[in-house]
């Protein structure tokens, strides 16, 4: 995986067979497969946490022109990551064929109409109602994730998710709604499920870096298109400084960091594990409310917080027994 690819230790030492090496070997083989799992689970945890502690800075684009806003964003994001990807070797690639259904489909459902979801449900429902519907992703990318990597689902992991599920459900709590609001709700939680489902396909050829380039310019495309239909070329002389520095937060850490980190946990763990580590969202999410001075949580959700860490275990301990 382009970023993460570690040398497979066991094939670059040569086969020395003579008792004094082979116990150095010894205590070097099982590590070899851990390792670049380890970083995998940790880039997929970094990523999640860079998202649920965004919830803040995006509050601050309430009132701006929020087409032309993440149209800014993903631009940002795509030039930076075009950047990147030069300054460390990365190959970018065409899409071709079917690539660019897939990828468009990550624009429109992952990053456009997600989006739109979240900033017109959240008239018809507490945040927290939208907060569950991404919370139920993991059961669900448990299921479907597997089969579009040619696996079965395994019922330990299925189970893991659920845990997951449960715990970041406790974290998010309850709020109220309407029929339109469910409606809603339920569009962020296919949107953020499509966002995983939709990269398996191209992420063997295009790697964490192209699946992220070719989907942030896609919704760049798509939201100015947006921008200029709804809010006018002038919107972004309504962007004000506190604007401005939301945005660049949201393209540098939520959306080229976060984007590679993900795809690249995704891609290494598989979307059934990867999508384990989407519980750590709500929990980054409360705990960054209290460092910039809310509440302290309530027990309820430092349950939540204590549920999801137990569906982590058991999702990713089933995954050291096998190997």
């Amino acid at each position: 995986m382009p970023g993460l690819r570690v040398p497979d230790r066991a094939e670059a030492t040569p086969p020395a067979r003579p008792a004094a090496p082979a116990r150095p070997a010894a205590r070097g083989q099982p590590a070899a497969p851990a390792r670049p799992a380890a970083i995998a689970v940790a880039a997929g945890a970094t990523a999640m946490v860079c998202v649920g502690g965004s919830v803040a800075v995006s509050s601050v684009l309430a009132g701006a022109p929020v087409f032309t806003a993440e149209a800014v964003r993903y631009g940002v994001a795509c030039l930076l990551l075009v950047a990147l990807a030069r300054m460390a070797g990365r190959r970018l690639s065409r899409p071709r064929g079917t690539e660019w259904l897939w990828l468009s489909g990550i624009g429109v459902t992952g990053l456009v109409v997600f989006n739109l979801a979240l900033v017109e449900g959240s008239r018809h429902a507490e945040p927290a109602v939208l907060g569950v519907a991404v919370a139920c992703v993991p059961a669900l990318l448990a299921v479907i994730g597997p089969l579009l990597e040619g696996t079965r689902p395994r019922s330990r992991m299925v189970a893991a998710a659920l845990v997951v599920t449960c715990g970041a459900g406790l974290v998010q709590g309850l709020g109220r709604t309407d029929a339109i609001g469910v409606a809603w709700a339920a569009a962020v939680f296919g949107c953020e499920a499509a966002f995983t489902l939709l990269a398996i396909p191209v992420l063997g050829r295009h790697g964490p870096w192209g699946v992220s380039v070719h989907t942030t310019w896609l919704a760049t495309v798509m939201f100015a298109v947006l921008g200029l239909a709804r809010e006018g070329p002038a919107a972004v002389t309504r962007l004000t400084g506190p604007d401005w520095l939301a945005v660049g937060y949201l393209a540098v850490v939520v959306t080229a960091a976060a984007f590679v980190l993900w795809y690249s946990s995704v891609r290494r763990l598989g979307a059934g594990r990867a999508g384990l580590l989407t519980g750590v969202a709500p929990v980054a999410a409360a705990v960054t409310g209290v460092l910039l001075g809310g509440p302290a949580p309530r027990p309820l959700v430092w349950a939540g917080i204590a549920v999801v860490a137990a569906g982590l275990t058991l999702g990713f301990r089933s995954r050291s027994r096998r190997t």
